[in-house]
């Protein structure tokens, strides 16, 4: 017999405090009275969706994250979770507009996202905002992540899975990193090489005093 994991969340209020119900406007009535089992911290259980991203906004990231989507990358959802984990400004879909929302398990629901159609339209944008234009890629002429400090305002740039980062987003990054490998593989998963150069900015640059 397969035995039942523990639930994950909160049950109501009442039942888990046996204290009266808050008045705090961040809470929602709904998940006060029949529990709060969403993938959120317990800092923010019971709190509505609007309260979570406004104190969210408080505390983002100078870095945003990019990733192209011209085939329908299946990737896109764990850039998300993991743009989200990492509390990055912003993330950017470049390219077609629909992408598969599973793997982001909810969290682009507190992530802000920006869709852009073209390259240009990217790189005008990362102008516009004075970001430093970071492509990822092992490319050559790229050079070791693991011995570059990432620009602390910045647009980290990924590519589809398989052919990588297009050749006009190399052309006009302002810098190109490449992630240390030693098997026999040409390439690694494109969510997986967006959490390593993600949490490459969170260890130069994080206050680790404020993760949860």
């Amino acid at each position: 017999m397969t035995g039942v994991g523990p639930a994950v969340g909160v049950g109501p209020w009442l039942a888990e405090r046996g204290a009266p119900l808050p008045d705090d406007p961040r809470y929602d009535p709904d998940l006060l009275a029949d529990g709060d089992r969403r993938n959120v911290v317990d800092a923010y259980r019971y709190w509505t969706r609007e309260a979570i991203v406004a104190d969210l906004d408080t505390r983002r990231h100078d870095f945003h994250v990019a990733i192209e989507n011209w085939g329908h990358d299946a990737n896109i959802g764990t850039v998300v979770r993991t743009a989200n984990a990492f509390m990055a400004a912003e993330v950017h879909i470049v390219g077609r507009r629909r992408w598969n929302r599973r793997g982001a398990m909810v969290t682009d629901r507190y992530q802000h996202l920006r869709h852009h159609d073209t390259v240009d339209e990217l790189m005008a944008w990362a102008r516009t905002n004075e970001l430093t234009v970071v492509a990822v890629d092992n490319t050559p002429g790229s050079v070791p992540l693991e011995r570059t400090r990432l620009p602390r305002r910045c647009l980290l740039v990924f590519g589809q899975e398989g052919p990588g980062v297009s050749e006009q987003t190399q052309d006009r990054a302002d810098l190109t990193v490449s992630i240390a490998q030693f098997g026999s593989t040409r390439s690694i998963n494109a969510g997986v090489a967006a959490g390593i150069v993600m949490h490459t900015w969170i260890a130069n640059h994080a206050d680790l005093d404020h993760a949860w």
